[in-house]
């Protein structure tokens, strides 16, 4: 009780923690070893504060620790995720994305949760189409090998999270565990595309990914939204460029907001991911979807091809009906 007693001390002083202090307090509160007032406290502070590189790793390493590892029998593969919370009620473009890059022959390990801010999140776009989870890992290789694409369900992995739900839940703002989900996905991909909602985000996981070491690609569209929704300029940053981008520079034109949205329902969300997957959505639809693909292969290609060739590469997935066909083949596999 003493350490927390004194590490929220030190917080007063406007003190940073280390990596290591914050990974042994994740730790120490998965074997709940400190009271919730002091908990509360301490997420606060750092929510006031503001969160640094180390600290934010540090909860990351207790959270892989501190869960279920994924080992994945294949060299090179690719998680497409957004940080959520824009509150945009967007369709799951990146969860569409995903199955356009494994369509076009490259391997996917999907992290994903339930909805938090919309009305559809990765998880419940995939149950929705009977979709069963699980943390068997004969049955996660045998996904990710026989059709390139597995998804885990962040719930069965990361134990920790539980342990901090309620105070999440007590506090009226967002905390650092919301940055989190991101950076733990069980299986430690090689290469990420993340959205996120604002460019202090973007700063902050790319330190992050610098530190961690994978190919990356962060994106933010200017105007709010935590991916490429071409509504208007976008900001990429990756390991080899910083770049703001146009729709038109794709060669896309620009999307309206209403034209990403879920829905008011689940079932709304899930007929928009079904008709970009067979070829009939509305026209800027199926751009967003084909964009953010686009940047994800370019991750997975260590930007060895421009995103011309990489928009191509996923355009041909969709309009092959290849991206299609392996989502019927996931769900075949894991219903």
């Amino acid at each position: 009780m003493a350490e927390m007693k004194s590490i929220l001390n030190r917080m007063l002083n406007h003190e940073e923690l280390t990596r290591g202090e914050t990974k042994d307090i994740l730790l120490g509160i998965t074997r709940s070893e400190f009271p919730q007032e002091q908990v509360t406290a301490l997420l606060t502070g750092l929510q006031m504060r503001g969160i640094t590189v180390d600290e934010l790793l540090g909860f990351r390493d207790g959270v892989l620790e501190s869960g279920v590892h994924v080992t994945l029998d294949c060299d090179r593969f690719i998680d497409v995720v957004g940080t959520g919370g824009d509150r945009k009620n967007t369709f799951n473009i990146s969860t569409t994305a995903c199955f356009v890059i494994a369509g076009a022959g490259y391997k996917v390990a999907k992290h994903g949760n339930y909805a938090s801010t919309s009305k559809s999140g990765a998880s419940n776009v995939i149950e929705h189409h009977g979709i069963k989870f699980t943390s068997d890992m004969d049955k996660l290789n045998r996904s990710i090998n026989e059709c390139g694409i597995v998804y885990l369900h962040a719930q069965l992995f990361a134990r920790a999270m539980k342990f901090v739900g309620p105070v999440r839940k007590a506090l009226p703002f967002p905390t650092c565990f919301n940055l989190l989900g991101p950076l733990v996905n069980p299986s430690n991909p090689q290469c990420q595309l993340l959205g996120v909602a604002t460019l202090e985000q973007m700063r902050l996981y790319s330190n992050v990914y610098q530190k961690i070491g994978i190919d990356y690609a962060i994106v933010n569209s200017i105007d709010g939204y935590d991916e490429i929704s071409l509504t208007g300029n976008f900001k990429v940053t990756t390991n080899n460029y910083e770049r703001i981008f146009k729709p038109s520079d794709l060669g896309l034109r620009t999307a309206l907001p209403e034209e990403l949205v879920a829905g008011a329902t689940e079932e709304e969300a899930a007929e928009i991911f079904d008709s970009v997957l067979e070829n009939r959505a509305l026209p800027a639809q199926k751009d967003i979807v084909l964009a953010n693909a686009a940047f994800g292969i370019q991750v997975y290609e260590k930007g060895q091809k421009s995103i011309e060739e990489c928009l191509e590469i996923a355009r041909e997935s969709l309009e092959s009906g290849k991206a299609l066909e392996t989502f019927k083949k996931f769900a075949a596999l894991n219903c």
